[in-house]
């Protein structure tokens, strides 16, 4: 039988979607993990609910998506000995996560078959096992020289759906990359590409000429993975492709402003998306999400409600993910969130303008509840309550 969920008096419904970023709504509604209904309480069919979550007034948005990140296997990364990461970046309101590779697995394979090998096995590990809940798209296997037609055909077979950054591995040519970029794409299989100098031992520089021939899905970090291109260069990858321009918090701050008027100036808002880009050498971020966009807005001269989709509705749609929208048939995965204690905001979406982080009163993951009060936030003004 399914699990019904009603949240009711939520103070600010955020819909993800940039063309229309608040909706007119106090009540979410959600059966066996999906949402069935939205809208004022009175219109919307609430009887029968095996869960009540008294919103108290704080505001409601798609759980957050984190498009950049580096896992390794299970709640653990050797690149900074770091256990339950996930876990806790879950408390900053990411609710999915996005695998750029599985690049800092110790002794990584990078013969073609061992290549394969890794990206159906973590596919696999992530799938069956969501640390803290949350949704790890993994099983991103990185480019590397001997790679054939068959080996795309056999992971897309298996279940895998991405590519690791292109150019973390021995694919650096725009030429070689571009040939295995076509033949992921014929078989549904997303492509991300590395973008700036190099990030990690092995790596190299990538520049806009190499994106522009490879032809991915998405520019990964236009702001750099520590360090960023060009702004003339970042300014020529907004023009003249539309891939995804993917923001990260480890890269350089005033190019990811640089690139945000870019796609503004261009009309082509739609096109960002947000990532962590971690863990890192620089380290791993819980709120790397949040601190993005109240650092976009705050700096970038965007509405909060417009940030918040970067993060939410544009990644669902650039991803084709399941999630991150306010709408019927959706996941069910939300973040509630509330202005920060003290913030001089004087509400949630004045305190993210202002730069302020808000605080995470509770975190919903396919209907059902993942974690109350942030154990990482700043507390929120007022916590929604389980009835």
């Amino acid at each position: 039988m399914a699990e019904k969920l009603v949240i009711r008096n939520i103070g600010l419904l955020l819909s993800g979607a940039l063309e229309n970023p608040i909706l007119d709504a106090d009540t979410v509604v959600a059966e066996d993990g999906r949402i069935a209904a939205f809208g004022k309480e009175a219109d919307c069919n609430t009887a029968g609910a095996d869960v009540v979550v008294d919103a108290k007034g704080v505001a409601l948005a798609p759980g957050l998506i984190d498009s950049h990140v580096h896992p390794v296997f299970g709640d653990w990364t050797p690149r900074q000995s770091q256990l339950n990461w996930i876990d806790s970046t879950m408390h900053g309101g990411v609710t999915t996560m996005i695998s750029a590779g599985e690049v800092h697995l110790p002794g990584r394979p990078r013969d073609p078959k061992g290549v394969v090998a890794l990206g159906i096995t973590a596919q696999r590990a992530f799938s069956s096992f969501p640390p803290g809940g949350v949704k790890v798209h993994a099983g991103a296997p990185i480019l590397e020289t001997g790679m054939e037609e068959d080996d795309f055909r056999f992971l897309a077979e298996a279940g895998v759906k991405l590519l690791g950054e292109i150019g973390l591995g021995g694919v650096k040519t725009g030429e070689e990359a571009k040939k295995m970029v076509g033949w992921a794409r014929k078989y549904g299989i997303q492509s991300t590409i590395h973008t700036g100098g190099p990030s990690i031992p092995g790596s190299g520089l990538i520049d806009a000429d190499i994106v522009l021939e490879t032809g991915p899905d998405i520019i990964g970090h236009i702001n750099g993975g520590h360090t960023s291109l060009p702004r003339d260069q970042i300014a020529c990858l907004c023009e003249q492709c539309q891939a995804g321009i993917e923001i990260v918090h480890n890269g350089n701050e005033a190019s990811a402003l640089f690139a945000l008027r870019t796609a503004r100036e261009l009309d082509q808002l739609h096109r960002v998306i947000l990532g962590t880009d971690g863990p890192a050498g620089s380290g791993v971020q819980p709120l790397g999400i949040l601190r993005m966009v109240s650092m976009l807005s705050a700096l970038g001269d965007v509405p909060a409600e417009i940030a918040f989709c970067f993060a939410t509705g544009n990644t669902a749609r650039m991803r084709e993910l399941d999630c991150g929208l306010i709408e019927e048939g959706r996941a069910a995965d939300f973040v509630l969130i509330d202005r920060a204690q003290h913030t001089a905001g004087k509400d949630l979406l004045e305190s993210v303008g202002i730069g302020d982080i808000p605080g995470v009163g509770m975190v919903i993951i396919d209907g059902k509840v993942a974690s109350g009060r942030s154990r990482n936030t700043p507390p929120a003004e007022r916590l929604p309550e389980v009835l």
